[in-house]
């Protein structure tokens, strides 16, 4: 009994740390405790040296890259460079050292003196290491704060124009540590081992080029120690067990439809009848109870052969095909619906629609034309006196529109989102290959997505499902921005599962909504 709590006990904690993510001063002064508390630097070099190792010979044994070079920094990231080095000599790899740097920290110093002592040969340029068959990236850990200079802006450029894998420690060479801006160059990983913590910089959408398969190495650090400093974590990435856990998946033997969440969508237009369909789909995914979707009258048969379980609800359109007024059906009104969705292919001739659930006292979901008839209104601080939630779900340009004044979200979307969830006092899910969602003063991040994804009417079916989860949330008291949080994971995984079995080239909007159900099956084992 003691060992299966104590097994349960380790594996809740490396659960908590993956979601971790912190700034470059943040991971000072944790490090800065567990120093403070007697942990020698040297010891932590040693321990996370050889857990970098363990993972080299796993995933790069020697008899596929017998030939190992290492970049060394000047600082505790060369020393562990250093040691990695040391470890795989011993291991029999063939190594060589590029350590460009003429003055080094004392403790980094000492490994290189005994890395000479061995006889690994140390060069200050990286050309005797052409031959290599694979580099180890030590030149820099978190906290760069400035543009590579010569020669180390040369060397990680030629590193980049070879074709042999490299392995960077910490993060690149050469990215910021919170914003992932490259910082004049940097270094094109292929895997990047993130130490302790989840760095900042690398899930931001502009460091991605150069992480490439990133990992976590966790040295077990206290979280007392981590708890003292972050309180409660404001940023975090969205993991297989979070999103699974709030996923409404567990229902009383005798509920029934009106039990699991009514849906209202208000989408699509004569011009554009997919969006609806595709937004539709989408909510079915969910599993939410009762389906109703508002659409102009034109393409009402349209929507009923696609989806004969829903209510489809023929509007009043205008002149260009777009809905001119809602027309729910008799005894119905917005307050029947636990939550109401609206963008998707509406057209910016609906404004009034628009304006009218926004005068609603139900759960909103705003996407798309949605989000632009929003910017005409100008009406994003009026979001704060809304009876219920509002969640806007922008790509980075509907975002610069609706938030003009707030930071670039193309270089540093965390700020960005944060910014823009504080103005509108909504739930902001910033789309993109970090799709990033806030609220308040936390942010949430989904740490894994896939070109796939970038197709027409992918966001369409995130909004459907999105919608979907939160009618099912409502009823069950589940938190809405974790409710929004999975809702991003889920999709962009259903994305990751059909690129995976049909190419990225493959996964249309329409495959995506046929994938979402595999996600749930996949993982179902986190919530047993």
């Amino acid at each position: 009994m003691f060992n299966q709590n104590h097994l349960s006990n380790i594996a809740a904690r490396r659960e908590q740390i993956s979601r971790i993510v912190v700034t470059a001063q943040q991971m000072r002064d944790i490090e800065g405790r567990i120093f403070a508390a007697g942990m020698p630097v040297a010891a932590l070099m040693e321990k996370v040296a050889g857990l970098i190792t363990h993972r080299i010979l796993e995933l790069y044994p020697r008899s596929q890259a017998p030939c190992v070079g290492i970049l060394v920094g000047p600082g505790h990231n060369g020393g562990d460079a250093l040691v990695v080095a040391r470890e795989l000599h011993f291991q029999g790899y063939q190594i060589a050292v590029c350590s460009p740097f003429s003055k080094l920290k004392d403790l980094t110093s000492q490994h290189a003196q005994y890395v000479k002592n061995l006889k690994i040969p140390v060069h200050e340029s990286l050309e005797p290491l052409a031959e290599c068959d694979l580099f180890i990236d030590g030149l820099f850990g978190f906290g760069l704060g400035r543009s590579l200079f010569s020669p180390v802006d040369q060397i990680v450029n030629q590193l980049n124009e070879w074709s042999q894998p490299v392995v960077s420690i910490d993060l690149p060479s050469g990215l910021h540590t919170d914003t992932g801006e490259v910082l004049g160059t940097a270094v094109q990983a292929t895997q990047t081992f993130c130490l302790g913590l989840w760095k900042l910089g690398l899930l931001q959408d502009q460091a991605l080029d150069y992480v490439g398969a990133a990992e976590l190495i966790d040295f077990d650090i206290p979280l007392a120690d981590i708890q003292a400093i972050l309180e409660t974590p404001k940023i975090q990435r969205i993991t297989p067990e979070s999103a699974i856990a709030t996923l409404p998946l567990q229902r009383s033997p005798v509920t029934h439809k009106y039990k699991q969440g009514h849906l209202l969508l208000i989408c699509g237009s004569r011009r554009y009848t997919g969006g609806a369909i595709l937004t539709g789909l989408g909510a079915r995914a969910s599993g939410v109870g009762m389906l109703s979707i508002a659409v102009p009258e034109s393409i009402k048969p349209l929507l009923s052969a696609q989806l004969p379980e829903a209510l489809i609800v023929g509007c009043p359109e205008t002149e260009s095909g777009a809905i001119a007024q809602l027309q729910l059906p008799e005894k119905t009104d917005l307050s029947s619906f636990e939550a109401i969705a609206c963008g998707p292919g509406l057209t910016v001739d609906a404004k009034p629609i628009v304006q009218e659930v926004l005068d609603s006292d139900r759960p909103l979901v705003l996407d798309a034309d949605g989000l632009n008839i929003l910017v005409q209104l100008d009406t994003i601080p009026s979001l704060q006196h809304r009876q219920a939630p509002t969640v806007l779900t922008p790509h980075a340009g509907e975002f610069k529109r609706l938030f003009p004044d707030t930071p670039d979200p193309t270089k540093d979307r965390i700020t960005a989102v944060l910014a823009a969830a504080e103005q509108s006092s909504a739930v902001v899910l910033l789309k993109g290959a970090r799709t990033a969602i806030a609220q308040a003063d936390c942010v949430w991040i989904n740490p894994e997505s896939t070109p796939a994804l970038a197709r027409g009417g992918s966001g369409d079916v995130l909004t459907g499902l999105l919608g979907g989860l939160i009618a099912q949330a409502t009823s069950k008291d589940l938190p809405l921005p974790e409710i929004v949080a999975t809702a991003a994971w889920w999709h962009s995984q259903a994305g990751i599962l059909a690129a995976d079995e049909r190419t990225e080239m493959g996964v249309d909007a329409f495959t995506l909504t046929q994938y979402l159900m595999f996600v749930v099956n996949r993982f179902s084992d986190f919530n047993s």
